[in-house]
C-alpha cells in the first residue's frame, strides 16, 4: 500500500460558523467589540477549528463557504432551503470577518457562486484523494457521500472535542449502507432541514430498508411491482420529485475549484494571528496561539 503524502483538512466554513454563533447566542451571549462590532459567532468557530487543527495535525488547511442563498440547487427547485430565515443580524457582519480571520492564518478561503461548500469541498476531496489523506470537518451528515479510500469524515458532536469520525472500512457498520447510497437515501425520505420532500409518505426508516434490499433508486424503480402496495403507490405518485430530490442531495464534485497545496500549507505568522486577535479583543483565544 503507498503511503500517502500529505494529511489535509477542509474546514466546511458556514458550517462552524453557524454552530458557533447558535450555540452562543441562545443565552444572549453576543460579544461585541468596543466599536459594538458582534464577534460571538467567529470566536466560538475559532475554538472549533482551532480545536480540530490540535486533533488532527493536518499538513495543510482549506476552508470552504457558501456564497450566498442562490445556487444551482434552487433554481432547479424554488422550495430548496425555502424553509430558512433571514441570518441574524448580529450574524451578518460575521460573514467577512471570520474570514479575515482565516487569512490571517494564511488558510485560503474557498467558495464559487451558485454552489454550495459542500460542492467545493467534494470538488476538492476527491482531487486530492489521489495522491493525499482527507479530512472533512463538519457538523453536517450530507458530507458523508463523499467517504472514499483517502476522504474520512469528522461529523462535529455536541461541545467542542467531540467528532465522530467515519472511514470507508467501518462506513456499513456504522450506517447500514455505502457513502454513496447516502443520495438514493436522501433521494427516498427527503431532507426536511434543505427542505425537499423526497417521496411524500417515505420516512427514514422505509427508505433505508429499501436501500439494503435493492441498493439504489434505480433498482427499486426496476423492482417495484415487488414492493408492498403502499410504497409502489407512494414511489409512482412521486417518481419526479423523487428523481429531483436525488439530484439536490447529490454533492458535486466537478466545480472549477483548485487550490494548490503551497497555498494550503498548515503555517502561520504568529505576529499577524496575534495582531487579529487583539484587534477582535480575543484575549482568550490568543494563549491558544502556539
Amino acid at each position: 500500500m503507498t503511503t500517502k503524502q500529505h494529511n489535509i483538512m477542509l474546514v466546511d466554513g458556514m458550517a462552524l460558523l453557524f454552530r458557533g454563533f447558535f450555540a452562543t447566542a441562545f443565552r444572549g451571549n453576543f460579544m461585541k467589540t468596543k466599536n459594538g462590532m458582534p464577534t460571538n459567532g467567529v470566536y466560538q468557530f475559532m475554538r472549533y477549528f482551532l480545536d480540530a487543527a490540535n486533533k488532527f495535525a493536518p499538513s495543510h488547511v482549506i476552508c470552504c463557504w457558501d456564497m450566498g442563498s442562490k445556487t444551482f440547487r434552487t433554481d432547479l427547485y424554488d422550495g430548496y432551503k425555502a424553509n430558512r430565515s433571514e441570518p441574524p443580524e448580529e450574524l451578518v457582519p460575521q460573514f467577512n470577518l471570520v474570514k479575515e480571520v482565516v487569512e490571517a492564518f494564511n488558510i485560503p478561503n474557498v467558495g464559487l457562486e451558485n454552489f454550495e461548500a459542500d460542492d467545493c469541498m467534494g470538488t476538492l476531496a476527491r482531487h486530492y484523494a489521489k495522491d493525499h489523506d482527507v479530512l472533512i470537518v463538519t457538523g453536517d451528515q450530507d458530507i458523508l457521500q463523499l467517504v472514499d479510500d483517502g476522504i474520512r469524515v469528522a461529523i462535529m458532536r455536541k461541545g467542542i472535542g467531540n467528532y465522530e469520525i467515519f472511514e470507508k472500512e467501518t462506513f456499513v457498520d456504522q450506517k447500514g449502507i455505502h457513502p454513496r447510497q447516502i443520495i438514493d437515501l436522501k433521494g427516498l425520505m427527503g431532507d426536511t432541514s434543505d427542505n425537499y420532500p423526497g417521496v411524500k409518505g417515505i420516512g427514514e426508516k422505509t427508505a433505508l430498508k429499501l436501500i439494503q434490499e435493492y441498493e439504489s433508486i434505480d433498482r427499486i424503480l426496476e423492482n417495484i411491482d415487488r414492493l408492498p402496495k403502499g410504497a409502489q403507490k407512494k414511489i409512482r405518485e412521486n417518481t419526479e420529485m423523487l428523481h429531483l430530490s436525488r439530484q439536490l442531495a447529490e454533492i458535486r464534485c466537478d466545480l472549477p475549484v483548485s487550490c494548490t497545496l503551497d497555498d494550503a500549507l498548515w503555517q502561520y505568522d504568529k505576529r499577524l494571528v496575534e495582531e487579529k486577535l487583539a484587534d477582535l479583543e480575543f484575549d482568550n483565544l490568543a494563549k491558544l496561539i502556539r
